[in-house]
């Protein structure tokens, strides 16, 4: 019994130790596209446009101005 604690030790430290390298592997890679600022924060142009455009027409004659506000959010790095 005093054999299996001891493997199972090395083995429970092996494995935190991958984990942060493919963790930080993933976060180096996640800041270049992660957004910087939050959704509701984003393209506040574009988004004062579309919901203007939408309060006074409607969502459907307002596609220009979704559309043109949807691009500046994947601009900013948002996967929308």
């Amino acid at each position: 019994m005093g054999g299996l604690p001891t493997e199972n030790t090395p083995s429970a430290l092996a494995l935190p130790a991958s984990q942060p390298n493919q963790g930080s592997a993933v976060i180096k890679s996640g800041l270049d596209t992660k957004p910087k600022k939050k959704i509701c924060c984003a393209c506040p142009d574009t988004k004062k446009l579309r919901d203007e455009c939408i309060v006074e027409h409607g969502e459907d004659a307002c596609s220009k101005w979704i559309e043109a506000h949807k691009t500046c959010l994947r601009a900013e790095g948002f996967n929308i």
